[in-house]
């Protein structure tokens, strides 16, 4: 359909009877993103209340398909890269940001710890340099004031506010710690996220824990254990090991859940719903 065509049918938008508009949205959609311009350029230009909120519906129908089909791609192709999966879940809620930023934020970050970290250094070292770099330095600080507000799900505002919840602090960290080589990955404790530090010589083995929402404060495997026993739970892999990616993601759209649901937005829960039912599935 060429570009007359597509916004003759726009045009038409505005019609009253439901079954016309709805064959018309039906056919917009499935254009996907290349339409959306065209639709952008005609709620510019339009004084129709009506027609700026179809416009609106059909870009945001657009725009959640697509985040459906990438999310999908991520967890069949490219699971290993957890901020390309951040990225896409952000462009949820923010499907215009310049994803530049996140990256060149990233790349300071981890250039900054670059330049004072040496070959000799023992983990704890690392991790006192990562503290200072991230939190006395960046700013990085645990949300406690708004601790259930969505934003602390999206990368992008993570970076923005320098606050976020402990999975989202924890990915920061993580992001930063790999891209300088430091063995630093996420864990999937019950109720508060934290990471490991794995041991180089042997990689399943965890040197210790860090609580990334008390500004890097190193664990041992005794405090997860405790921690675990309060809650009467087992000390499994699952639990004290590292986990996957797809785990990281799964449970960001589980807080995004809760939070919609706190906020009292239940369009957007049952929308992040599908998202993780897509994803969630064996």
């Amino acid at each position: 359909m060429n570009e007359q065509e597509l916004k003759a049918l726009i045009s038409l938008l505005d019609d009253p009877d439901a079954e016309i508009y709805q064959a018309l949205e039906d056919k917009l959609i499935t254009c996907g993103p290349e339409v959306i311009p065209l639709l952008e350029e005609s709620w510019e230009q339009s004084f129709d209340v009506l027609l700026q909120e179809r416009v609106e519906q059909i870009i945001h129908k657009i725009q959640f398909n697509q985040v459906k089909h990438d999310l999908q791609l991520w967890k069949l192709n490219n699971e290993e890269d957890l901020l390309d999966g951040l990225l896409i879940v952000n462009r949820y809620q923010y499907p215009n940001l310049s994803e530049d930023e996140v990256y060149e934020k990233f790349a300071e970050l981890r250039r900054n710890a670059w330049y004072h970290l040496m070959y000799d250094m023992s983990p704890i070292e690392k991790v006192k340099l990562l503290n200072n770099i991230l939190y006395r330095e960046f700013g990085l600080s645990g949300n406690t004031s708004d601790f259930h507000a969505p934003q602390n799900s999206f990368i992008n505002k993570v970076l923005e506010s320098k606050k976020g919840n402990p999975i989202s602090l924890a990915c920061v960290y993580s992001i930063v710690a790999q891209r300088l080589d430091i063995p630093i990955y996420g864990v999937n404790l019950p109720k508060h996220f934290v990471l490991a530090y794995m041991n180089e010589e042997k990689p399943d083995e965890v040197l210790f824990y860090i609580n990334v929402f008390n500004r890097g404060q190193i664990m041992r495997e005794v405090d997860i254990i405790a921690f675990l026993q309060q809650l009467n739970l087992p000390p499994t892999d699952d639990y004290v090991k590292p986990c996957r990616n797809l785990e990281v993601i799964k449970r960001i759209l589980r807080n995004l859940i809760a939070a919609y649901e706190y906020v009292d937005n239940l369009e957007k829960r049952e929308e992040v719903q599908l998202l993780l039912d897509l994803i969630d599935q064996a």
